[in-house]
């Protein structure tokens, strides 16, 4: 499930300018201090922005090409949790950053067709994906649905370089984007869809490809609101390396177990959303709880989010 092309670090980068794209959204164009390549990645990845007091997940929306830098835009969210208002209020050229990743779970999978479904700041991810589709000669479209056209980042450019394949779909001007048409047109039935965006756009794109799941790929900001598909009794986990035997009681997570334990784990959003927590599974049945996982890679059980994710059998192997 990790990035395949990605290797994930930890590194302190530069902000080479920032720049305001659509009104509410600061792109940032981060890289290394002595001009040196920054690790490779693919369309649809994402780096961790680590501050005193957060830590992000903003999809790399430049040139994979570009070796020397890396391209983020921040849509500032009142409501947030405080980490976009403060990469708007604070960053500045020439401050540095640190950063971890890339990180990969939404890969762009080879297609003859693709239908992209963007809403808001999900624009972000599609973006590459629209150069990697172009460059394979795949046939693809997008709708790209916003609050106004004027929040729309890129939304001109988009359309100056791909022309009609790109539809615009300002709500104040147009309403919402009518999934009900783009998704039940038959000459896309074997097309994979991408969809990017707030939850009510992603639920209703789910609802619409129901019948054909395998098809449809999606990349959440927040966690979806799930039904439990256990309950929270305890369990154990064994690690593989040390044969350490742990009990995860109904109150704690997987995670915070082994943060108790002095187990090496790297870990971030804590809500099974951005994939830093993926750990290996080699024996024990998973009830899987995050927001990443297709059904089909939920059945592989060979992986899990130890953040969110817990146990249907009385014990996991997990490979630490």
């Amino acid at each position: 499930m990790t990035g395949r092309d990605e290797q994930e670090t930890t590194l302190d980068l530069v902000v080479e300018r920032v720049a305001t794209p659509a009104t509410g959204v600061l792109e940032v164009v981060l890289r290394q201090a002595n001009g040196a390549e920054l690790p490779p990645w693919s369309a649809g990845a994402h780096i961790d922005v680590v501050t005193t007091d957060h830590v992000r997940q903003y999809s790399l929306c430049g040139d994979p090409t570009d070796a020397t830098s890396w391209t983020i835009a921040v849509l500032r969210e009142p409501d947030g949790r405080g980490g976009s208002a403060y990469l708007h209020d604070t960053l500045t050229a020439d401050m540095t950053v640190q950063v971890r990743g890339p990180r990969n779970h939404f890969e762009l999978a080879p297609a003859a067709r693709y239908v992209f479904v963007a809403g808001g700041i999900g624009i972000t991810p599609i973006i590459p994906m629209l150069a990697a589709a172009q460059s394979a000669g795949a046939e693809w479209t997008l709708t790209y649905g916003g609050r106004t056209r004027d929040s729309m980042a890129y939304a001109g450019t988009l359309v100056e370089q791909y022309g009609d394949r790109v539809r615009l779909v300002p709500q104040d001007e147009v309403g919402l984007i009518d999934l009900d048409a783009l998704l039940g047109d038959p000459g896309i039935a074997d097309a994979l869809v991408y969809c990017c965006g707030p939850e009510p756009l992603l639920a209703a794109v789910e609802q619409r490809c129901a019948d054909r799941p395998q098809m449809l790929r999606t990349e959440r900001f927040a966690p979806k609101a799930l039904e439990l598909q256990g309950d929270a009794s305890e369990f154990e986990v064994e690690l593989a390396e040390s044969g350490t035997v742990l009990s995860v009681p109904a109150d704690k997570s997987i995670l915070q177990v082994l943060e108790e334990a002095d187990v090496p784990i790297l870990s971030s959003c804590t809500e099974g959303t951005c994939g830093t927590c993926e750990t290996g599974v080699l024996d024990g049945v998973v009830d899987h709880r995050d927001s990443l996982l297709s059904q089909q890679e939920q059945d592989a059980n060979d992986v899990m989010f130890v953040c969110v994710s817990r146990a249907k059998s009385a014990r996991l192997v997990l490979e630490l």
